[in-house]
């Protein structure tokens, strides 16, 4: 029972994300080229109905992930998120009022399948939750160091399609810390209580990180269209939680002829994430206005 909430709630996560997405592509829409990475392009967003609007979508789907988080390990959480590239597409459609082509609604459903054979193959599962200071020092200097260097070679870069691609990869890396950190709070939540969970570093660990990556993905909506930014960001953000969730977590998965199916599925994954976004362009995807 406690698998299926956990889908469930991640699955209302990549929902909630993906209608964030397109209201923060809203509004990065807006921003002048200048103001792009500074502190600048902060009152451009708070300013926006659609931005704040994301905001809070956003924040409805941190807490559904936490909860999925709870429930279920990060190496099946995470890749459910996945889905939210689909979801995206779909609800930009909708935003636009403009039908998804029949190529769309194959590529979706090569990601919907492929993620239902994949994990179904895998059956990943959590052996335990003790996390030694280590390890954790391992995990943040990985992590912040890859994403320091997406960054550092995004910004010389013209806005476009790489600039975008490596904002939107430095975001993955970020939302996947987010996820690492902030399962640890909510299992210490539910064995220890609030006090504890305010107690730990990793609370405010995770609220950090998710604020960067939020900052990041931001200047990834403004430097470049979906189809740079959205594959890098949900195969990245999947590739990296699974990563983080083995290292961290052991996170364990089936192995041996379950490799065939596995594989089967991510092959599908990736196709229909890389597919997707050239379904349709930008500017068809999210009105301007």
């Amino acid at each position: 029972m406690a698998s299926v909430l956990s889908v469930l709630f991640a699955v209302l996560t990549a929902v909630g994300n993906a209608t964030g997405t397109v209201l923060q592509r809203v509004a990065a829409r807006r921003v002048p080229p200048g103001d792009a990475f500074s502190f600048r392009l902060i009152p451009h967003l708070v300013h926006s109905a659609a931005w704040l609007g994301g905001i809070a979508v956003i924040v409805v789907a941190a807490a559904c992930q936490a909860l999925a988080l709870t429930l279920g390990s990060m190496s099946l959480v995470q890749p459910i998120l996945v889905s939210e590239l689909p979801f995206t597409l779909l609800i930009a459609c909708m935003v636009s009022r403009r039908p998804l082509p029949a190529a769309g609604w194959t590529a979706a459903g090569m990601i919907a399948v492929g993620l239902g054979v994949a994990l179904a193959a895998a059956s990943p599962y959590e052996r335990h939750s003790a996390v030694s200071p280590a390890v954790w020092a391992l995990t943040l200097v990985t992590t912040g160091g890859a994403m320091t260097a997406c960054v550092l070679a995004a910004l010389p870069r013209p806005r476009g399609m790489a600039r975008a691609a490596l904002f939107s990869s430095a975001s993955a890396i970020g939302y996947a810390l987010t996820a690492t950190l902030m399962k640890f709070s909510t299992t210490t939540f539910e064995q220890h209580g609030f006090g504890a969970f305010l107690a730990c570093w990793q609370t405010y660990g995770f609220v950090v990180a998710g604020a960067c990556a939020l900052f990041l993905l931001a200047n990834a909506m403004e430097s470049g269209p979906l189809v740079a930014s959205q594959p890098a960001l949900t195969l990245g953000e999947a590739l990296v939680s699974v990563a983080l969730g083995m290292l961290v977590y052991g996170d364990e998965v089936r192995t041996g002829w379950w490799l065939v199916p596995e594989g089967i599925g991510a092959v599908m994954v990736t196709w229909g994430v890389l597919l997707l976004p050239r379904v349709r362009t930008e500017e068809q995807d999210t009105p301007a206005t």
